[in-house]
């Protein structure tokens, strides 16, 4: 699965990364010239499904959880390039996320992050033990948040700082995780209804307007990736001029539209040469599929990127969690 590098992080499988929350899959594009770099893992018991890592690359995100589960989590560490939904991340914050939609994100390298992903009730259930009065869950307040040095916040933070541990150094007789988790909710819930409103992160009218712009084109993208794609087409797209485009892709993802595309063309590209058959499909037919003409270019860029060529990958069997 993974093989470990001379930085003591690990090159793990694309695929198999975007495979570490179990119940949903991550997308993930690179934002970099090098391929993904990472020490994570993720364990799963009967009540929650655990995961940690630490990613010595950038990229952009992508996932939706399923109906009736929800996530929460601690960014142990980050650079002011992360942010979620065009709200900038920092070291220190903690985060909820609700079944609603897609949540899109940018993560540093040198990111840290742990998090759990439980039935949503659960965390419902915790939450009017604790309000009994006030039926509905504050999904906006408990979104994104800064913890501060009280003792609330700190508590929270030693819990996820085990839970980093117990997951990506466990001990050779553990199976699953040890972790109380209705006190790791009831602590998570504590702190966040705690926070300070300064202590609540906003994303500016400006940063909205570069990340609609970014996002639209970008749904573009997805929607016509096996054809070429003109600058003049996102900028229809996103109804902004090219200057605001590119102004927008550098503010968000510190890329151009044009490699960000590119980009985007060959972890696509990675990613389906990862889980087709070899009997069934060739390396020509995935990069075609993906809008990838110069398919000499195409290998040298894989490579490049990934340490090996197009036809080592399809030829390798599926990871067990993809498959």
């Amino acid at each position: 699965m993974e093989v470990e590098n001379d930085i003591g992080q690990e090159s793990p499988d694309l695929v198999t990364l975007c495979g570490i929350l179990k119940v949903c899959e991550l997308e993930l594009v690179l934002l970099g010239k090098q391929g993904p770099k990472a020490h994570a893992d993720s364990m799963a018991s009967e009540q929650a499904i655990y995961f940690s890592g630490e990613v010595n690359f950038a990229f952009r995100g992508r996932f939706a959880l399923p109906p009736g589960w929800c996530l929460f989590g601690y960014l142990h560490q980050t650079s002011q390039e992360s942010w979620c939904h065009g709200t900038s991340l920092g070291s220190g914050m903690a985060f909820t996320v609700f079944p609603e939609g897609i949540s899109e994100f940018v993560l540093s390298s040198g990111s840290r992050v742990t998090g759990v992903l439980v039935p949503q009730q659960r965390l419902v259930d915790k939450y009017l033990e604790l309000n009994p009065h006030q039926p509905d869950v504050p999904t906006r307040a408990i979104s994104l948040f800064t913890l501060s040095d009280d003792e609330r916040a700190r508590a929270l933070r030693a819990k996820f700082d085990a839970l980093r541990e117990c997951v990506l150094h466990p001990s050779r007789d553990m199976v699953t995780p040890d972790i109380d988790m209705d006190g790791l909710i009831e602590t998570h819930l504590v702190a966040a209804l705690s926070v300070k409103p300064e202590d609540r992160p906003v994303c500016s009218r400006g940063r909205r307007t570069h990340y609609l712009a970014m996002q639209r084109a970008e749904e573009f993208m997805r929607r016509n990736l096996r054809r070429d794609i003109y600058i003049t087409e996102l900028c229809n797209a996103a109804g902004v001029s090219e200057r605001a485009l590119r102004y927008a892709f550098d503010d968000l993802l510190g890329v151009s539209p044009n490699r960000y595309l590119s980009m985007l063309r060959l972890c696509t590209a990675c990613k389906n040469l990862t889980l087709s058959d070899a009997s069934r499909r060739s390396v020509k037919s995935v990069a075609l599929s993906c809008g990838l003409w110069d398919l000499s270019r195409f290998a040298d860029h894989y490579r490049r990127v990934f340490g090996e060529r197009p036809r080592d990958t399809l030829m390798r069997a599926p990871p067990f969690e993809a498959a």
